[in-house]
């Protein structure tokens, strides 16, 4: 079989051929036919996550959708580049059965594989953590990247009467603008608290609800200010900055609450269910994403991308006749 294998810490997987893994007591097989480059695995990879340095040579990918041999479709994760063994880059691969969710026969195999645990997390940090309502006002920070782009359609099939989406490219915008945001904030490098907070609350209906917030920092400060009072903000992230400076008088004047997220908290019949809530969405054509399909014989060409900041959307690698879509 091919497979993704990383040699050397901080260096791309080369596609070799190997055995097909056998599958030991407690494990199944899957045929491998969709697996997503994350940055958790491209952060794996560098061998300095808070994991440790993986063992190598290994095969990346936490994550990915096949079929086992009997023919069943499956999403499954692994802890590959966290804990010794082989991840989902390849054409087979074996997982612990408890780690194995079946899917609808019909769902498109690399757009759940593009959606998953980040899927999971829009999911849950809205509907479990945030306790999102029907009626009430949604505001996404960070729209453009894959949680954000789930969870403004998440927050429309939970019945929100608006979502407003924060994003930063112009791209990144108008996707938002067709996943069925109501109004789109642009987010600047140089954004202040006072001023983006005057630009989200214009484009709010009123005062927000629910916030996700996959960014913090200044963004997380600015979202603050536009809650209702007992209003949440979920944040499942940092990319915008570990600390964000918001004040205590706002937080008290509305008795807010910041309710932090992870997927590492869900038990397993919790990330089960999750997933396959979002794959029935999927199969029915109500949850879609921005992807591009890349075959595993490119899987180095393709991690690079993911590495150095290059990909614009979610990276697919896809065993040879695999569909999908660029």
């Amino acid at each position: 079989m091919r497979a993704a294998v990383i040699t050397e810490c901080g260096r791309p997987p080369v596609v070799v051929r190997r055995e097909p893994p056998r599958p030991a007591d407690g494990q199944l097989r899957v045929a491998v036919a969709a697996a997503p480059i994350t940055p958790l695995d491209v952060l794996c990879g560098t061998g300095t996550s808070y994991f440790g340095a993986p063992a190598v040579p290994y095969v990346p990918g936490v994550q990915g959708v096949g079929r086992l041999d009997d023919g069943t479709p499956v999403w499954f994760s692994t802890t590959a580049g966290m804990r010794p063994g082989d991840g989902s880059m390849a054409d087979y691969c074996v997982v612990p059965a408890a780690d194995v969710v079946p899917l609808p026969e019909d769902v498109d195999h690399p757009l759940v594989a593009a959606l998953g645990l980040s899927a999971v997390a829009a999911w849950m940090a809205l509907t479990w953590r945030g306790e999102l309502r029907p009626g009430e006002q949604v505001l996404v920070l960070g729209a453009g990247g894959v949680v954000g782009q789930v969870a403004l359609q998440v927050a429309r099939l939970h019945g929100a009467r608006r979502v407003v989406a924060a994003c930063r490219s112009a791209a990144a915008q108008e996707r938002a603008r067709r996943l069925g945001a109501d109004a789109v904030v642009a987010l600047g490098e140089d954004d202040d608290v006072a001023s983006l907070a005057a630009r989200l609350a214009e484009a709010c209906d009123g005062p927000v609800d629910v916030v996700l917030d996959p960014l913090f920092g200044v963004p997380a400060a600015a979202a603050l200010r536009t809650l209702t009072a007992r209003g949440r903000l979920v944040n499942l992230g940092s990319s915008a900055g570990e600390q964000a400076p918001f004040d205590s008088a706002t937080l008290r004047s509305r008795s807010l609450r910041i309710l932090g997220y992870t997927n590492n908290e869900l038990t397993s019949e919790q990330k089960a269910g999750a997933l396959r809530t979002v794959a029935d969405h999927a199969a029915a054509g109500r949850l879609v994403l921005d992807y591009t399909s890349t075959p595993l014989a490119e899987a180095a060409e393709a991690w690079t991308r993911q590495a150095d900041g290059r990909a614009t959307r979610r990276i697919v690698l896809t065993a040879d006749g695999a569909p999908g879509r660029s």
